[in-house]
């Protein structure tokens, strides 16, 4: 079968399609025939090695991919050949990644593709939904009437953020381009304020949580910008990755600073996570609509574009060649 693949960390140029040996089944593993897989800067990250990762041999990349189930191993009896499953959890941690025409993927870590959604849409979708959901729920244990501020708001991940607080009952603020307040708006922000003026200057608003999802915003305007007891949570490096900051303040009010990297994520939380985002994806909120599907033959033309910015907004998605474009 034919796959993506890299033999040596590097720039985009390491990835090449090539003819690999069907995966074989291990216990409570599915066999599933590939769709689409979502291309995400995590991709990039461990193609380049700036996130160090047990990888499998050998080593295909892709994390998010959609398709059917071909087999099931035994003991397997939550899905069934035919059903069409989802994952987020391909290509790290020793794990086959996602960009082959077969990948095999443990049954606890498969979740199936809600009726009449779109399964590229989906899969565009999964890793952005996935990292706010888990970012809501658990670390920040998000309560309704509690205010969050979402910077960033406009982008993929924030996008998600906002749908998500906004569906706990958070009252919502956000950070974008003038151009997209009306976006934000729409989807569940209560206050939207421009990116380019400190948010101080803007609202007198203190917060329950922040979440940068730029990485653009000092850290320590964020940590001045709370309630006590309340919380930034980092999902990318701040603006300036060395900083200082008042600690006898910090700690007086009892003040937070939380990190969170999906790729640690525990097959529970991606379990929670999945079933609240399979329920919002059956009611066709956070799907991706403006999709640049390519062939797997163009993944390192996907993987340069989307690390120098030329996405222009659109969610790349690799298609093997058993699929249409």
């Amino acid at each position: 079968m034919q796959a993506v693949t890299f033999e040596q960390l590097g720039g985009p140029e390491v990835l090449r399609l090539r003819e690999i040996d069907e995966p074989q089944l291990r216990a409570n593993q599915v066999l599933v025939r590939v769709q689409a897989v979502a291309v995400d800067h995590v991709d990039t990250f461990v193609r380049s090695g700036a996130f160090q990762t047990a990888l499998a041999t050998p080593h295909v990349v892709g994390r998010d991919l959609v398709g059917t189930v071909l087999r099931v191993a035994a003991g397997v009896t939550n899905f069934a050949v035919g059903d069409l499953v989802w994952t987020n959890s391909a290509g790290y941690d020793g794990r086959m990644g996602a960009t082959a025409e077969m990948v095999a993927v443990a049954a606890d870590r498969l979740y199936p593709v809600p009726c009449g959604v779109d399964a590229r849409q989906l899969v565009a979708a999964v890793h952005s939904a996935a990292t706010a959901a888990i970012v809501l729920q658990d670390v920040m244990q998000l309560t309704r009437g509690q205010a969050i501020l979402i910077e960033g708001a406009a982008g993929n991940v924030g996008r998600k953020f906002i749908q998500l607080a906004h569906q706990l009952g958070a009252v919502v603020t956000t950070t974008s381009a003038a151009r997209d307040f009306d976006r934000c708006r729409q989807l569940g922000s209560e206050l939207t304020l421009d990116y380019h003026e400190p948010v101080a200057s803007q609202c007198d608003r203190q917060f329950d949580h922040i979440i940068d999802t730029s990485g653009k915003v000092p850290l320590q305007a964020n940590l001045a910008a709370l309630n006590q007891g309340g919380q930034v949570t980092l999902i990318t490096a701040p603006a300036d990755n060395h900083f200082t900051f008042d600690v006898r303040q910090f700690y007086m009010a009892q003040k937070q600073i939380s990190g969170f990297v999906i790729s640690h994520a525990t097959d529970d939380q991606l379990a929670r996570a999945a079933k609240w985002l399979n329920q919002q994806f059956a009611a066709g909120a956070l799907l991706e609509d403006d999709l640049n599907c390519q062939p797997f033959a163009a993944a390192a033309e996907v993987h340069a574009a989307l690390e120098q910015g030329r996405d222009h907004h659109q969610r790349f998605v690799l298609v093997p060649p058993t699929e249409k474009i």
